[in-house]
Order: C-alpha cells, then structure tokens, then sequence
C-alpha cells in the first residue's frame, strides 16, 4: 500500500477534541469524523509541489508558508503515534484557523499557469528538478502540477472561508 499526504479540514473544536483524546484523532484519521468533502488525499504531489515552488522563485518567507501547508505547525497528539497502523516517522500536524488563512493568501497568490511554466518540459531534467518519482507519472506532468496547485488552492480557501483548521498527515 501507498503512503500518501493527506489533508483534513475541520472546525477548531474538533482539533481541540483531537489535541486532547487519541481515540478522536483516530477517529479523524480513519475517515470517519469529518464530511468526506472535507478530506484530500494529495497522493506524492506535495515533494513536486514544494520543489516546483522552489523553481519558480517564490521568496523564502511565501515557500515557508506553502510548506507549512503541507507539513503543519505542530503536532496534533503525540499519543497518537503509539496507535496501530499509524505512521511514527511522519505524525499527524495541523494549523490554525489563522495559519490556514495564511497559507490560502499564498496560494492563491501563485497562479497554476506560473507552476505550469515552471515544470521542465523533458522528463529526466523534471525528474532531475522535482524527484525521480516523476519520471512514471503517466500524463502531462507540467498540466497535473498545474492542477495539483489549484486543487491544493480551492481546498484552502474554502477552509479559509469557513475559518476551518486543517490536520495534515501520511497515510
């Protein structure tokens, strides 16, 4: 099985809930807590995601900020990590209200079509730029990059809009 980034948007009292009892981060992690519209699943797109970002030169305060998005501010429950099936070496982060608004800002601040331009159109040099891994993506890796971008985006401005917190994990 695959090991995948997922993503969660989730109101702040439930992010409390999850800080303070295991079994509902559980719950969480394990699909069942939140509306299935408020889950993605960004399968390995975040390692291209963060070096395509890189390539395009955003400043180094914006690239910290869209990693973050990724990687969360802190974790969520340490407890956690002793629960079957998780997986110790990536735990379960999240951010804030105030810190998903943040990263909405940027993200949408970074058209798709300047992470479009910035994919090296020949594999081996994209594989070389964003991870060997690119190199089986089936499809116009410049175009799924693209798509990925904005996929991440919309997800952050919804979760803005409704001043959601967002829990970040690898399943």
């Amino acid at each position: 099985m695959a090991v995948t980034q997922q993503l969660a948007r989730i109101p702040p009292p439930q992010l409390s809930a999850c800080r303070d009892s295991a079994a509902e981060l559980d719950e969480l992690c394990s699909f069942r807590s939140a509306p299935s519209a408020d889950y993605l699943d960004l399968n390995w797109w975040p390692s291209a995601l963060k070096r395509t970002w890189a390539l395009i030169g955003v400043d180094a305060l914006s690239l910290d900020v869209l990693h973050r998005g990724f990687d969360g501010a802190e974790e969520v429950n340490p407890a956690y990590r002793d629960f079957p099936n998780t997986i110790f070496e990536h735990p379960v982060t999240a951010l804030n209200p105030d810190q998903v608004a943040e990263v909405a800002n940027v993200l949408r601040a970074l058209a798709p079509e300047r992470v479009h331009a910035a994919v090296p159109a020949e594999r081996d040099e994209a594989a070389a730029s964003l991870g060997a891994y690119v190199r089986d993506v089936i499809g116009d890796l410049a175009v799924l990059l693209a798509e990925q971008h904005a996929i991440l985006r919309d997800f952050y401005d919804e979760a803005a809009s409704r001043r959601l917190a967002m829990v970040m994990w690898w399943d």
